[in-house]
């Protein structure tokens, strides 16, 4: 009897690892039929030379290295470098921080690329610990260029320090690796269509100090945002074009937010020759939103914005942003925010963010959360301290 029990056993103890290498493998089946990086039409994409806006060194060829052989590996077709080079020559493309619609379609007609990866250099920075931040879009060609997937990473050395420093990273290369492959983890869900539903909503503490909502701003509607130049007013170099690409990347989290891709707006800006003088004028906004179908223009200017480089300091940034409604030729959205890395924090730096970039992430996140969501009217949001700011 007690044999005849263990053959049972033994059986069913078959019978089970034989059902779970079947479903192992029609899982891994099923995926492969729907890889839709590639899917029936394999995708060609263009990797543009890396924007270095860290006013520093950057290894900027290393970092476009590592996304083409990410990108290889994964499947994906990225042209070679005559084909890229000859092309740049012949239409001479000396701005890598954008697609201008001219060339969006030439990318398309002349060697039929799909997608454009543009990626930016915040800061980097080798001192001990150090500091990475990167920001990364893809856009589409043809007629029409868009963003079609933008993300950003922002890491130091020192983020996770865990017991006995086990957590420090100190080699910028390692954490310039850990780096890209956030970035590339993100780019490879949209590659693949993988819906992962994100929960993400960052402390109350990062909400614009002053707010205004106009009555005429609706929340339910889809808006088309094109992001004009800000104004830098601090002292570190290209600030006004890093908020910029963070409002982008933060705005397009919303799916009530179409983001015009900002080398559109840039081209539209030398085309129509504005030049920008304390802000855009309602005429401006209404000629802008025009030639790049936009319904909302955001503009703004940067007062504040700090990194530090090894162990001791505190980021800080400080901006102001208006959202101009070109056809009601009416401002619907006024805020300003002002934020420190070590606000809140009182205990061995537990929770304090050591760069720029994670600092900002958060403000203009809120900034497209109250528009959706905010009370109308004005606003006055009283800051950790209890004082209105």
């Amino acid at each position: 009897m007690i044999l005849f029990t263990g053959f049972l056993n033994k059986k069913a103890f078959l019978l089970i690892l034989a059902l779970l290498f079947y479903t192992s493998f029609a899982d891994t089946g099923e995926i492969k039929k729907e890889n839709p990086a590639i899917g029936e039409e394999k995708i060609r994409i263009a990797v543009f030379p890396v924007e270095n806006l860290s006013g520093t060194v950057a290894p900027v060829k290393e970092i476009r290295q590592m996304f083409i052989e990410k990108l290889g590996a994964r499947g994906v077709d990225v042209i070679d470098e005559e084909t890229l080079e000859k092309f740049m020559a012949k239409y001479r493309i000396r701005y890598t921080g954008g697609v201008s619609t001219e060339i969006a379609k030439a990318f398309k007609q002349d060697i039929n690329v799909s997608g454009v990866l543009i990626t930016s250099v915040e800061l980097y920075s080798d001192a001990n610990p150090p500091k990475i931040s990167l920001i990364s879009r893809l856009v589409s060609t043809g007629e029409n260029p868009s963003v079609l997937w933008i993300d950003k990473v922002g890491l130091a050395g020192d983020d996770s320090r865990g017991l006995l420093d086990l957590g420090l990273i100190q080699d910028p290369k390692v954490l310039l690796d850990k780096g890209m492959n956030l970035m590339f983890d993100s780019m490879d869900r949209y590659l693949s269509k993988r819906s992962e539903e994100e929960v993400y909503r960052p402390s109350k503490r990062f909400r614009p100090q002053i707010v205004y909502r106009s009555p005429a701003f609706d929340p339910n509607r889809k808006y088309t945002v094109a992001i004009a130049p800000f104004f830098n007013y601090s002292l570190r170099k290209y600030a006004g074009d890093i908020l910029v690409l963070h409002l982008a990347t933060e705005l397009k989290r919303f799916n009530r937010f179409d983001v015009v891709e900002m080398g559109v707006v840039r081209q539209a800006f030398l085309d129509m020759r504005i030049i920008l003088d304390q802000g855009v004028s309602l005429v401006n906004a209404e000629s802008i939103s025009g030639v790049v179908n936009a319904d909302l223009i955001l503009a703004g200017d940067v007062t504040d914005y700090q990194d530090y480089p090894g162990v001791w300091g505190t980021p800080k940034v400080s901006f102001s942003a208006q959202f101009i409604d070109s056809k009601r030729r009416e401002m619907v959205w006024s805020s300003y925010s002002y934020n420190t890395g070590d606000e809140g924090v009182f205990f061995f730096d537990l929770g304090k963010v050591n760069t720029a970039s994670a600092v900002v992430s958060p403000m203009t996140w809120w900034i497209g959360e109250m528009m959706l969501e905010g009370s109308k009217g004005v606003q006055e949001i009283k800051g950790s301290s209890g004082q209105v700011k």
